[in-house]
């Protein structure tokens, strides 16, 4: 009859629309569970988000370097961004000085930085200085360092120290030079930048002591920037799928070994010396503040081996990957390396070595240095941590979700510069559309160092050593590409380092060698 007709026709209908069924109910289900896992908005709107899949969210998107996938999304998506990273990892990138700096004034909810699997071993649980969340014992180390640590009167004692690594430099290029033999200036500048920190932290250090440090470093850079499951799949924690615990412990073991023998050293040298009054160095520092009984804050030995472990890592890489891409981008561009060649003949000549005193009186050796942090940021992105909702710009940015500022593309922001991925020094002289701009955090359209309070204390000795090292370089040597052209791609990892080393053929340019 009509009826088992029907009913007959509806099953047929059903047996050919099964799977389709299936994967329609597939479907529902999945996204009845990214509705669950994204982060209750407040009764506001989540930012703009590409496509998730299901579980990994948009952890496809990420492919190493993470700062250019960030650059690829908001190029498509704007410059404020949802993403998920894994089943529950939230957050949301950065990639305009004005969307920035809509964020910042909230800076009171977004004040410390999210401590990873990796971070939370290397930084002793968050004692040191970098990754300790904000209340009394980071405000006392923001102020041991502005004003002790990495104060003007420390810069400026510490300057020798800084400058016998550059004669090192200067001397191995020299003997280079000499036999027609080209140098690996990614391999001397890392071992210059290190052994410049080290001895600033401990004047006295050993030889195989440094290059036990600088070992450690390289791999603590390494596991810090490397992607971690853990820290986005709740699933692999506690089973160190990638190995990375395995390594993170073993290198923290040898570094806190190395840090122990330091600080024993600097005590029994402070029993024997009393007065070092004229003489102090970071440990030293670091050392008097533990020690004193009026301190607001106690500082342990694990702060003292954590915030040692801190400037080590962030101020070595750093420093050395900055002088290398000014050097590329200046071998790239002859024009600009002659005006900075004729800049340094006019101010210092070429009798004396140029030094961090004369900086001052070198625009255009500043311009180079702004333009390379503006295209070439060694830290590549700041992140923080949303403790309150933000409500920015018609969204909210949720609790728990991180904060990316991707550096990377704010410094190349087309509403603020013209032909913004061309190495264009000029644009900071006199007339250019930078003259005004400063990279300490004020101007976010340039922010290498970060802004607010969460801001690379280190910038002011960065600012000074890094320009004065590339200028000793230019000063001294020509320096010639044995096969050109220079490869400028970066690598991925913690500090945006070039992915090819920096070889050269030095030819020594001053003769004698203005060494002090």
């Amino acid at each position: 009859d009509e009826r088992g007709g029907i009913m007959e026709l509806l099953g047929v209908a059903s047996d050919r629309g099964a799977p389709l069924l299936v994967g329609s109910l597939l479907v529902a289900v999945a996204i009845f569970i990214l509705m669950l896992l994204r982060p209750d908005g407040r009764h506001g709107r989540l930012p703009p988000s590409p496509m998730a899949l299901p579980f990994i969210g948009h952890l496809h998107l990420i492919r190493p370097p993470p700062h250019r996938a960030f650059d690829r999304i908001i190029a498509r998506h704007g410059p404020l961004v949802y993403l998920r990273l894994g089943p529950s990892a939230h957050c949301v990138i950065i990639g305009s000085a004005g969307v920035a700096h809509d964020v910042l004034k909230f800076e009171g909810s977004i004040p410390e930085r999210p401590l990873t699997a990796v971070t939370r071993h290397l930084a002793y649980d968050s004692v040191g200085f970098a990754f300790a969340p904000y209340g009394p014992h980071w405000r006392f180390m923001k102020r041991l360092c502005m004003s002790e640590l990495l104060g003007p009167r420390t810069i400026e004692q510490l300057r020798p120290v800084r400058a016998a690594e550059l004669a090192g430099v200067l001397r191995v290029a020299t003997a280079a030079s000499a036999k027609g033999e080209t140098l690996d200036m990614s391999r001397q500048l890392i071992r210059m930048s290190n052994n410049a920190i080290m001895r600033m932290v401990a004047t006295d250090l050993p030889g195989d002591m440094a290059d036990a440090a600088r070992d450690c470093a390289k791999q603590v850079a390494e596991l810090v920037g490397a992607f971690n499951l853990e820290d986005y799949v709740p699933l692999c924690r506690g089973w160190d799928l990638q190995g990375l615990g395995r390594r993170t412990r073993g290198v923290h073991a040898k570094f806190d070994a190395l840090l122990e023998t330091m600080i024993k050293n600097k005590g029994k040298e402070r029993r024997e010396v009393a007065d070092k009054a004229n003489a102090k160095d970071l440990l030293d520092i670091l050392m008097d503040a533990a020690a004193d009984p009026t301190a607001e804050v106690k500082l342990t030995r694990d702060s003292i081996k954590a915030f040692v472990l801190d400037i080590f890592t962030a101020g070595s890489d750093t420093t050395a990957t900055t002088v290398e891409w000014m050097m590329a981008e200046l071998l790239n561009h002859p024009h600009c390396l002659q005006k900075l060649r004729t800049e340094l003949d006019a101010v210092v000549g070429r009798s004396r070595l140029v030094g961090e005193p004369d900086v001052a009186q070198m625009p255009y050796l500043q311009a180079v240095l702004k333009e390379t942090l503006r295209l070439r940021p060694p830290a590549v992105f700041a992140q923080r941590e949303a403790m309150q909702p933000i409500h920015v710009r018609g969204y909210t940015i949720p609790v728990k979700t991180s904060v990316f500022f991707n550096i990377f593309t704010i410094g190349r922001d087309a509403t603020w510069w013209e032909e913004p991925l061309e190495f264009r020094p000029e644009r900071f002289m006199p007339g250019g559309a930078g003259e005004d701009v400063d990279p300490k955090g004020q101007h976010l359209q340039l922010m290498p160092f970060g802004s607010g309070r969460r801001a690379c204390p280190g910038m002011g000795l960065a600012m000074q050593a890094v320009p004065a090292f590339l200028a000793a370089l230019v000063q001294c040597f020509d320096w010639e590409v044995p096969n050109p052209p220079l490869d400028m791609e970066d690598e991925a990892g913690l500090v945006s380092a070039r992915k090819q080393p920096l070889v050269l053929l030095p030819m020594q340019r001053l003769h004698p060698l203005p060494l002090p």
